[in-house]
């Protein structure tokens, strides 16, 4: 089972796995989304558009992955090993790159083919998982 401060230690380095990787994702995205549409002249027209344009919709699941284990490391009850695994098993499932699938995976793979800052903050995300099952 392990204990909670191990759980807590564990979803700790999830959580900051995912949001570089989500930063980077993000810095990706934005650069494209200037390269192809337009230029991005403030962080609130940034903001506007990650929480409001279908360019940056695909990004929202990792968004929420990482609200809902800060939500679980705030809570009262510390984590538990059980609610470490979840997260864990989810993040694995999330970060597959697919070719030829839809939705996040497929636009996770345009990412890691076209910048490579994405495929470094991937491994570092992976290197996570691995060591930390």
């Amino acid at each position: 089972m392990g204990s909670p401060d191990g759980a807590r230690g564990r979803l700790n380095a999830l959580r900051d796995a995912l949001l570089r990787l989500h930063k980077t994702l993000l810095e990706s995205e934005r650069a494209s989304y200037e390269r192809d549409i337009e230029r991005i002249h403030s962080r609130q027209r940034l903001l506007e558009l990650v929480l409001h344009d279908p360019w940056f919709a695909w990004l929202h699941e990792l968004s929420e992955m990482v609200v809902l284990i800060d939500e679980l490391l705030e809570a009262r009850q510390p984590a538990a090993a059980p609610d470490a695994d979840r997260f864990f098993e989810q993040a694995r499932a999330l970060l597959l790159p697919a070719e030829d699938g839809a939705g996040f995976g497929k636009r996770y793979f345009e990412a890691l083919q076209r910048d490579p800052d994405v495929v470094l903050a991937h491994g570092e995300a992976m290197t996570v998982l691995r060591t930390l099952q």
